[in-house]
């Protein structure tokens, strides 16, 4: 079933692309931090003015917290958010050679990035199998039958047991838009829905 579920989500979005804006590997980090309880459009309004007034991963490493703040404020918890910023930047600078780290174990390291961030950087920056367990993916996969529960990591173990690696990257990104898309959390669109036939709680229907 869910070599059939990834089949529809290609052919509706053909371009699994991430919905946030960047040009840097650290671009992509401060913009997937600055997103936590933000939305993707709230941070590509603000990132490109963040990343003129802070062109280098030296700029952001030597940035004062309190000026990164007055940048991101309008994306919610910006004192933390402008502190993790800068701090992931001088770690980067100071531990990993100013590159991103490629590994889990090392991106876990790095002050506000958790397992759903990390998994985002492995994926698009290194092309990494990955699952990237945003909201939209728990609630569309629980809904789906692809998995239980609303904890991240262990819809994410689940999401890793049944996926094809070299899909999973592309499948997180194609539910974040089939999320936004039609299966909303107030109100799924499940009259037109191309997932329809495949759904455990449309249906009735189990994996």
């Amino acid at each position: 079933m869910v070599h059939q579920i990834i089949s529809v989500l290609k052919e509706r979005y053909p371009d699994a692309l991430c919905a946030l804006q960047y040009g840097k590997d650290y671009e992509l980090m401060i913009a997937v931090r600055l997103s936590a309880q933000c939305t993707d459009a709230r941070v590509n309004l603000i990132t490109p003015a963040l990343f003129a007034r802070f062109d280098s991963l030296d700029a952001f490493a030597e940035a004062d917290v309190a000026e990164v703040e007055k940048y991101v404020h309008s994306c919610g918890f910006y004192r933390q958010k402008a502190k993790d910023i800068v701090l992931a930047c001088q770690m980067l600078r100071e531990k990993y050679d100013r590159k991103v780290p490629d590994s889990m174990q090392e991106l876990l390291k790095l002050p506000g990035v958790g397992r759903k961030t990390a998994n985002l950087l492995l994926g698009d920056i290194y092309g990494q199998p990955a699952v990237v367990c945003d909201t939209h993916c728990i609630r569309i996969c629980n809904r789906l039958g692809l998995a239980e529960g609303k904890d991240p990591e262990k819809v994410e173990m689940q999401l890793r047991a049944i996926l094809p690696p070299e899909e999973s990257s592309d499948f997180c990104h194609r539910i974040v838009l089939f999320g936004r898309d039609i299966c909303t959390a107030r109100k799924p669109q499940c009259e037109s829905c191309p997932l329809r036939p495949l759904c455990k709680e449309f249906s009735g229907n189990t994996p």
